[in-house]
């Protein structure tokens, strides 16, 4: 999976958990399952572009 790509999926979970939340509650389960979701693609970016520098 491209940077790219995640950014996308991120932008729209992210706008989908807004969204449920404000029509709903925060503590909303489906809002927490989103917000899980979105967590495991922000550490999927994460690990993706992250540049490891090792010291020896």
């Amino acid at each position: 999976m491209c940077a790219d790509t995640l950014l996308k999926d991120i932008e729209n979970c992210r706008k989908e958990m807004v969204e449920l939340a404000a029509k709903t509650s925060l503590s909303n389960q489906r809002v927490v399952d989103i917000s899980t979701k979105l967590d495991h693609l922000l550490n999927k970016y994460y690990h993706l572009t992250s540049k490891k520098t090792f010291l020896y």
